[in-house]
């Protein structure tokens, strides 16, 4: 069998070895605890862990599912001022403002290019984060990216595919970085964003829209 990341999360019960066994705190609730493990220390730790972005920073996050909602309110977290959410869904965008962003745009009806650098100035922002995972999202990460700004790629697309980017996109001295996880420690990071989450500070009871019993998982997938 095998086991990604050693669990096998589609079942009732499983079996994991001592390492992957991370203690969080009593008081937060199992459908709460599990989201932290994935979509949750992925966008978070991209923002504390990975780009280290501060206090009045400027942030873009295109793509704003899961991961990228993780990462909007990674930023508002960390004292970010200008936080901008980039999707083609109105619906994700409205989601977009509930954890944390200051302004949205809908690629979709807009030059979102010129969109952030309307609202950066001219500049482009301090950080970009893509959680889109497909190459029109990584070539706008790149494309609203400020000389010297810390880009990170999120989103995954099929391992044998081509990327292509406008090589100027690529100047400017731009640190690109790829991360899976944002950076995680487990046996540090879980525990704090679990008491983040009782502390009022972090969202996860708005990040689950629907229930499932395990026997509907496979309709699940497919809707």
């Amino acid at each position: 069998l095998h086991h990604y990341s050693v669990v096998s999360s589609h079942a009732q019960y499983c079996i994991v070895p001592q390492t992957g066994a991370i203690p969080v705190p009593k008081e937060i609730s199992f459908d709460r605890a599990c989201l932290i493990g994935c979509g949750v220390m992925t966008g978070v730790g991209a923002v504390t862990k990975v780009a280290q972005v501060s206090v009045g920073d400027s942030v873009v996050v295109i793509g704003c599912g899961t991961v990228g909602l993780n990462v909007l309110q990674g930023a508002r977290l960390v004292g970010a001022e200008l936080i901008i959410g980039v999707d083609v869904r109105p619906e994700k965008l409205k989601k977009a403002l509930q954890f944390g962003a200051t302004h949205t745009v809908n690629a979709a009806e807009e030059d979102a290019v010129e969109a952030v650098r309307a609202l950066t100035q001219g500049r482009g922002a301090d950080n970009s984060i893509e959680a889109g995972g497909n190459e029109k999202s990584f070539q706008l990460a790149l494309e609203v990216a400020r000389p010297g700004a810390k880009v990170v790629i999120l989103g995954k697309t099929d391992f044998e595919s081509f990327v292509s980017f406008r090589f100027g996109s690529l100047l400017g001295e731009k640190q690109i970085t790829r991360s899976s996880y944002g950076g995680a420690r487990p046996r540090q990071d879980f525990p704090l964003l679990a008491r983040l989450y009782l502390d009022g500070k972090l969202m996860l009871d708005e990040l689950i829209e629907r229930r499932l019993d395990l026997s509907e998982i496979n309709d699940g997938f497919t809707e």
